[in-house]
C-alpha cells in the first residue's frame, strides 16, 4: 500500500485532477443507473401495456429515488393517455438513449483527466529515475548488472503504467459504481439483496488466494528479465569477441537457459492471472441464478414487491455490481503484480547517494598551490579489503605526476579520488589545504578534464560532442579546441564536417579520432588539472603519435595526473609515483627511478624506449 501511495504522489497536484474527475465519475454513475432503470419501463410498455391505464397525478416535488421514478411513470402515462402507445415508447426510448449518451459522454471525459494525470505521473517516475541515475556514485554501476538497471528503467516503468497507474480509473471510478448500484437494489427489495449479498465473500476470498500468489512469480520474473536484457546487452557489444572466439553457441546456450526459466516462470504467472477472470465469471454466474431462483421463489410465493419488469431490472443493477467487484478484483491481481516493479524502481530511487554536498560546502573556482593526498586508504566496500593504504602524496600547481605500476595496483582509484567519484574511507584528499568534500561538487569537478582509455561519446553531432556539457559555444571556439586536439583536420573530411553523427558511442569513427575529439572536448573546457587515464594505451602507433602530440598541448602549463601503462608517454614527467598493492613502493623522477633498480627500472626494462 506504502508503495502504491507514493506511485500516486508522482500525480501531484490532485487538485489539478479530482475534483472534476469525481464530478464527472458521479455523474457517470448516475446516467448509468437511469440507463438501466429505464428499462423497466419499456418492458412495461411492450408487455404490460394495459398497467399504464388509469388516473395518475403529479407527484410533489421531494430529492429521492421515488420522485424521480415516479414522475417519470406520470410523463409516460400522460404521453400514453394522450398520443398512444407508440409515442409512449418513443419518450422512453429517447429517454433511455439520452441517458446512454450522458453516462458515456462523462465517462469519456472523466477518462481524459486520468489519462493526462497518468501520463504526467510516468513523465515524473522516468525524470526522478534519470536524475537519480545521474547522481549516483560510480561504485553502484560496479555492483548493479545494467540489464537489471535497463529493466527497471524500461519493462518495470511500463508494469507500473499498464498495471498501476492503468487501474486508478478501477479502483476510484468502480466503487461509485458498486456503491449507487448497490443502493438500487437496496431499495427495489433490502430482503433479496441482503441475503444474496452474503454470497460475495466467497468468492472474494477464492479471487484472493490467486493474486496473493502472484507477487512472488512477478518478482523472479522480473529479475530473470533483467538477466535476459544483461544477455542482450552483452551479445551487441561484444558482437567482435564472440565472432572471434567462435563462441556463438556458448553465448546463445547461456542465454537460452535463462530464456527457458523466464518462460517457465511467465507461464505459472500468467496461468494464475488467467484464471482469476474466468473463476470471477463463473462466481458470478452462479450468484446471479442463485438471485435469480431465490427472487423467483419470493415472487411465486407473493413477498418480491416488484413486478416482472422491476425483477429484470434488479437483475440487471445487480450485474452491474458484479462487472465493478470483479474488475477491481482483476485490478488487484494487477497492481500485486505491479507492486514488484514499483519495489524495484523504488530501490534505485532510494539508493543512498554516497558523494553528498556538505550543507555548508564552500566554493571553489580556482586551484593555485597543491594538491595533497593525506594518508588516504579507500575500500570499495565496507567488508572489501583496502585497494588504496595509507597513501601520502603531494602534486604541486603545473607539474605533472604519473602513475605507473601492475594492473590492479590502485593507479585508476587513486585518480578518481580527486574528482570525489568515489570518497576516501580514511584520511583525506586536500586542494590548496582544504578537504575537497568542504568544496561544492560542481565547482570541484569544473577545475578538472578527464580523458580516459576508452573515449566516452555519444550518438550526437562532432560538435555537440566536443562541447559537451556547455552551451551557445561559437563555432570558432570548437574548431581551435579541435585544432589543437589534432582533430579538425579529419573533422572537416567527414561527410557533414562538425555537423556529422559519429553514432552510438563514436562507432562510426576510428579509436584515434575518437580519442581527438575526447581530447577536443578537454580542452574546450579548459581545466587546470588534467587526468589522463592510460589515454593512448589502446591505440596503434600512428594514432598514438597524433594524439601524444595533442596531449602534449593539452597539458602544457596545466597540473596533470596521468596514468600510464606506456612508460615511453611519461618519461619526462616531473614526478613519477610507482604504485604496487595500493601502496606507494618508490616515487621521483625517470633517472632517479632508474637509478633504484627497482620495480620501474623492472617495468623499464620490459618495455622499449625510442
Amino acid at each position: 500500500m506504502k508503495s502504491f501511495l507514493r506511485i500516486l504522489a508522482y500525480g501531484k497536484p490532485y487538485s489539478r485532477y479530482w475534483p472534476s474527475y469525481l464530478v464527472l465519475s458521479v455523474f457517470s454513475v448516475l446516467f448509468g443507473i437511469a440507463n438501466y432503470a429505464l428499462v423497466a419501463p419499456l418492458l412495461t410498455i411492450l408487455f404490460q401495456a394495459d398497467t399504464l391505464s388509469g388516473e395518475v397525478t403529479r407527484p410533489e416535488f421531494s430529492f429521492s429515488i421515488p420522485y424521480i421514478v415516479d414522475l417519470f411513470r406520470y410523463y409516460m402515462v400522460l404521453i400514453k393517455a394522450r398520443d398512444g402507445i407508440l409515442m409512449a415508447l418513443v419518450y422512453v426510448s429517447v429517454s433511455l438513449l439520452a441517458a446512454s449518451l450522458l453516462a458515456n459522454l462523462t465517462h469519456y471525459l472523466s477518462q481524459r483527466i486520468l489519462v493526462d494525470m497518468r501520463t504526467r505521473l510516468m513523465k515524473n517516475i522516468r525524470e526522478d529515475l534519470f536524475d537519480k541515475i545521474s547522481r549516483l556514485h560510480i561504485g553502484f554501476f560496479h555492483d548493479r548488472q545494467k540489464g537489471d538497471l535497463l529493466s527497471s528503467i524500461s519493462n518495470d516503468v511500463n508494469e507500473v503504467q499498464n498495471s498501476v497507474a492503468g487501474s486508478f480509473h478501477i479502483l476510484f471510478r468502480d466503487p461509485l459504481l458498486i456503491v449507487g448500484f448497490l443502493s438500487m437494489l437496496f431499495y427495489m427489495s433490502p430482503k433479496l439483496t441482503l441475503v444474496t449479498l452474503l454470497t460475495l465473500p466467497v468468492s472474494a476470498l477464492l479471487i484472493g488466494w490467486i493474486t496473493r500468489s502472484l507477487r512472488a512469480g512477478a518478482e523472479v520474473s522480473q529479475n530473470l528479465l533483467g538477466k535476459l536484457l544483461s544477455h542482450f546487452e552483452e551479445a551487441i557489444s561484444g558482437s567482435r569477441i564472440i565472432k572471434a572466439f567462435n563462441a556463438r553457441q556458448y553465448v546463445r546456450d547461456r542465454f537460452g537457459i535463462i530464456n527457458d526459466q523466464h518462460r517457465q516462470v511467465t507461464r505459472k504467472l500468467y496461468n494464475r492471472q488467467e484464471l482469476a477472470s474466468p473463476l470471477g465469471e463463473f462466481l458470478g454466474i452462479g450468484v446471479a441464478a442463485a438471485v435469480l431462483f431465490y427472487g423467483g421463489w419470493l415472487q411465486v410465493r407473493g413477498e418480491l414487491g416488484m413486478t416482472w419488469p422491476e425483477f429484470v431490472v434488479y437483475i440487471g443493477f445487480y450485474w452491474r455490481v458484479l462487472e465493478p467487484a470483479k474488475s477491481i478484483t482483476r485490478t488487484y491481481a494487477m497492481i500485486r503484480k505491479g507492486m514488484v516493479s514499483a519495489g524495484r524502481i523504488f530501490n534505485i530511487l532510494d539508493a543512498p547517494v554516497e558523494i553528498k554536498k556538505y550543507p555548508d560546502a564552500i566554493p571553489v573556482n580556482d586551484f593555485r598551490e597543491t594538491i595533497e593526498y593525506r594518508n588516504v586508504s579507500f575500500r570499495y566496500k565496507e567488508t572489501d579489503p583496502f585497494v588504496l593504504k595509507n597513501i601520502s602524496l603531494v602534486i604541486p600547481r603545473g607539474k605533472v605526476i604519473a602513475l605507473v605500476g601492475p594492473s590492479g595496483g590502485g593507479k585508476t582509484t587513486l585518480a578518481d579520488l580527486l574528482p570525489r567519484f568515489y570518497d576516501v574511507r580514511e584520511g583525506a584528499v586536500l586542494l590548496d589545504g582544504v578537504d575537497i568534500r568542504q568544496y561544492r561538487p560542481r565547482d570541484l569537478i569544473g577545475l578538472m578534464g578527464v580523458v580516459t582509455q576508452e573515449a566516452i561519446l555519444f550518438n550526437d553531432t562532432v560538435a555537440n560532442n566536443i562541447t559537451f556539457g556547455f552551451e551557445n559555444i561559437p563555432r570558432k571556439e570548437v574548431e581551435n579546441a579541435a585544432r589543437i586536439a589534432n582533430a579538425h583536420d579529419f573533422i572537416m573530411e567527414l561527410e557533414y564536417g562538425y555537423d556529422t553523427n559519429i553514432g552510438d558511442r563514436g562507432v562510426k569513427l576510428s579509436g584515434g579520432q575518437r580519442q581527438r575529439l575526447a581530447i577536443a572536448r578537454a580542452v574546450l573546457k579548459n581545466p587546470p588539472i588534467l587526468i589522463l587515464d592510460e589515454a593512448t594505451s589502446a591505440l596503434d602507433s600512428e594514432s598514438e603519435k597524433m594524439v601524444q602530440e595533442a596531449l602534449t598541448k593539452l597539458m602544457k602549463n596545466r597540473t596533470s595526473v596521468v596514468i600510464a601503462h606506456r612508460l615511453s608517454t611519461i618519461r619526462d614527467a616531473d614526478h613519477i609515483v610507482v604504485i604496487d598493492k595500493g601502496c606507494i613502493t618508490e616515487q621521483g623522477t625517470h633517472d632517479q627511478l632508474l637509478a633504484r633498480n627497482g620495480m620501474y627500472k623492472h617495468l623499464c626494462d620490459l618495455q622499449t624506449f625510442g
